[in-house]
C-alpha cells in the first residue's frame, strides 16, 4: 500500500481456504512482518482459519517498507492509511480489528486515535498508556535494561536493513551482552556513536513528565476515542501498568464492552513456565481463543459465551487457576513494618504485621555501596523476568525483610499495591526498591510484586509512596508473606549517586554511598497497602 505521502508499506496477507467475505484482522508491526508476533499468538494462517483476512504489516522503515522508521513518530496516520486500505482488500467485508502485543499494542492505540471509520475493535496488549510512567520511566527512575536492551536491538536492525556488517556485528553482540561501565552508565558510548538518532538519547534526555512525552502518550491523543477493547496483559510483564491503566480508563468512561485478561506471564513468552515457577496447565495462554471469541462477537455479529461473563478474569497464582471478577478490586488493607533495627541483619527480619506497632520500634538502617548494589533478580523490571528464589539474596546486609507470621488460613490477594515507606537519606536523592514474596517452610521465597521509586530532593519521605505491581495471588496457609526493602536493583534501574542529577547525566565517578534510615510505628507508620479478598469477594 501507499501512504498519503507516497510511501510504500509491505505486508503479508492470509486468506481463508473458502468462499465469501470476510472481516480483516491487521497487526502493524517493526521487527520483520514473517515472525507475526508468533512468539505470544498463533500463526496468521490459524487465524485465517477461523474465517479472517489476516494482513501482518512493517511499518515504515522496518521489515521491507520504505521510508525512515522513527519511534511512534508516524503510527497514526499510517495506521489510518492502513485500516483503509486492509477494509477495501478484495473479500473483505470492511469491518476491520486490530491485534498484537507491545509495539504492536501501540499501533493499534495510534491507529484508534485517528478513528478510520473500518476499525471496530482493537485487542491491545502489554503496552503504554502514558509512555512516560508506563514505559521510559518508573516511579521516575529510568528502565535502563529494558529501554537499553530494545534500543540496541532496535539499531542493530537498522544496521542491517541498511546492510553495515561491522555496525551490525557490534550492536548484535551488545544487545546480547549489555554493558553499564561508561562515564555515565545509562550513556551507552556504543549507541552513541552506532545509533546517535535513536530514541533512547531522547528518553534519557527528558527525565520528567512533560510535554514531550504527551505528544506521542495514548493517555493524552486517546481521550475522544471508544471502542471495544479487550485488554491482556501479564503480572511479571514490563509493562503492565501501562495495560491496566489503559484498562481502567477505559473503563471509567467507555460505553463499549472493555474486558481485562492478565496471566502469570512475563513480557514473553506467555506459557505454564515463568521464571523458575509452573504455574500448571491452566496458565497456558488462552489468547487467541479469547480473540476469535472476541472478533466473532465484534466484526462477525456471533454471539459468543465470552462477552457474557465478567469482565475481569485473571489468573490466581498459587492456586494456578483462573478467577472471573465484575470489577477491579480497589479495596486495600494496611499491613504494618516493625522492627527491633535488626531487619537487615542478615537472617533477622522485622515483622509484617495487620496491627500497628504499639511503641515507637528502633528504626531500620539500611546501607547502600554503589560497589555492590543490590542486583535485580527476576520480578518485572529485569532481563530474565519473573519468579525466582531470592533466598540468597535477602541474606544481604543492604536489604531489610519484613516478615508475617506463617499464615493461619490462605491470604488472596489481587489488585493494585501500595508502600508507604517513612524514611530519611543522608543524600539529597535516593531509591526505594520494594519486593513482596511468598516464603516457604523450606526457606526459600519467591517474589511476585515489586516497585520502585526515585526520590529526588527536596521531596517529602514521610512516607515514599512506591506504587508496586499489581497482582492475584493465594498465598498458601503455613506459608508467610514478606516485604523486602533495598536502595538499589542493578541494571533494571541506575545506581543512583545520591547528588540529584538525573540518570543521563549521573556519572559513574560521583556515586556515593546512601544510608536510609526507615522507621515504623508512633507517628511514622511504615506500612504496605495490600488488596485482600475475602471468600465472599465476587
Amino acid at each position: 500500500m501507499l501512504t498519503r505521502d507516497g510511501v510504500r508499506l509491505d505486508a503479508d496477507v492470509y486468506r481463508p481456504d473458502a468462499e465469501g467475505l470476510f472481516p480483516v484482522l491487521l497487526m502493524r508491526q517493526p521487527y520483520g512482518r514473517a515472525i507475526a508476533s508468533t512468539v505470544v499468538y498463533a500463526h496468521p494462517v490459524w487465524y485465517a482459519a477461523h474465517g479472517y483476512i489476516v494482513v501482518i504489516q512493517d511499518v515504515r522503515g522496518r521489515g521491507t517498507s520504505e521510508g525512515k522508521f522513527q519511534l511512534f513518530a508516524n503510527e497514526i496516520g499510517d495506521g489510518y492509511d492502513a485500516v483503509n486500505w486492509a477494509a477495501s482488500l478484495p473479500g473483505s467485508t470492511g469491518q476491520v480489528g486490530m491485534y498484537g502485543f507491545s509495539y504492536q499494542g501501540m499501533t493499534q492505540l495510534y491507529a484508534a486515535i485517528a478513528q478510520p471509520p473500518a476499525l471496530k475493535t482493537i485487542c491491545p496488549a502489554m503496552l503504554a498508556y502514558d509512555l512516560y510512567t508506563d514505559w521510559a520511566y518508573e516511579g521516575g527512575a529510568f528502565c535502563l535494561q529494558t529501554n537499553l536492551g530494545w534500543a540496541v536491538q532496535l539499531a542493530a536492525e537498522t544496521a542491517r536493513l541498511k546492510g553495515d556488517m561491522e555496525s551490525h556485528q557490534t550492536l548484535s553482540t551488545a544487545a546480547k551482552n549489555l554493558t553499564f561501565c561508561d562515564p555515565i552508565p545509562t550513556r551507552s558510548e556504543i549507541l552513541k556513536t552506532l545509533a546517535p538518532d535513536s530514541f533512547y538519547h531522547e528518553w534519557l534526555a527528558h527525565p520528567e513528565p512533560e510535554e514531550y512525552w504527551d505528544t506521542l502518550s495514548p493517555r493524552i491523543l486517546l481521550q475522544d476515542v471508544d471502542l471495544p477493547m479487550l485488554h491482556i496483559g501479564g503480572w511479571f510483564d514490563t509493562y503492565m501498568r501501562g495495560t491496566l491503566n489503559l484498562y481502567k480508563a477505559m473503563a471509567c468512561r467507555s460505553q463499549f464492552r472493555q474486558q481485562l485478561v492478565v496471566g502469570p506471564w512475563a513480557h514473553l513468552p506467555w506459557g505454564r513456565k515463568v521464571g523458575a515457577v509452573d504455574y500448571g496447565e491452566e496458565a497456558a495462554s488462552p489468547c487467541d481463543r479469547l480473540q476469535i471469541q472476541w472478533f466473532d462477537h465484534f466484526l462477525k455479529g456471533s454471539n459468543t459465551s465470552f462477552v457474557d461473563n465478567a469482565p475481569v478474569l485473571l489468573f490466581e497464582m498459587g492456586s494456578n487457576t483462573w478467577r472471573s471478577f465484575k470489577t477491579w478490586n480497589d479495596n486495600q488493607t494496611p499491613f504494618y513494618l516493625a522492627s527491633t533495627g535488626l531487619a537487615g541483619m542478615g537472617d533477622r527480619e522485622g515483622l509484617l504485621q495487620p496491627t500497628p506497632p504499639t511503641s515507637q520500634p528502633i528504626p531500620d538502617i539500611l546501607v547502600h555501596d554503589p560497589w555492590r548494589p543490590v542486583p535485580a533478580l527476576g520480578g518485572h523490571a529485569a532481563i530474565p523476568s519473573g519468579p525466582f528464589d531470592r533466598s540468597s539474596l535477602d541474606c544481604r546486609t543492604d536489604i531489610l525483610k519484613y516478615t508475617t507470621e506463617p499464615l493461619s488460613h490462605d491470604l488472596c490477594l489481587a489488585g493494585d499495591i501500595i508502600a508507604l515507606i517513612c524514611c530519611t537519606a543522608d543524600t539529597p536523592s535516593f531509591d526505594l526498591c520494594a519486593v513482596l514474596s511468598e516464603v516457604f517452610p523450606n526457606g526459600s521465597v519467591y517474589p511476585f510484586s515489586q516497585g520502585y521509586v526515585r526520590v529526588n530532593p527536596g521531596e517529602s519521605t514521610n512516607p515514599v509512596r512506591l506504587v508496586l505491581q499489581p497482582t492475584c495471588i493465594r498465598l498458601k496457609q503455613g506459608n508467610a508473606l514478606r516485604l523486602s526493602l533495598s536502595a538499589a536493583c542493578f541494571p533494571a534501574y541506575p545506581v543512583n549517586a545520591g547528588t540529584g542529577a538525573p540518570a543521563g547525566e549521573s556519572r559513574l565517578i560521583d556515586q556515593q554511598i546512601i544510608t536510609v534510615t526507615v522507621f515504623s510505628g508512633g507517628d511514622r507508620p511504615s506500612q504496605v497497602l495490600l488488596p485482600v479478598l475475602t471468600e465472599q469477594s465476587p
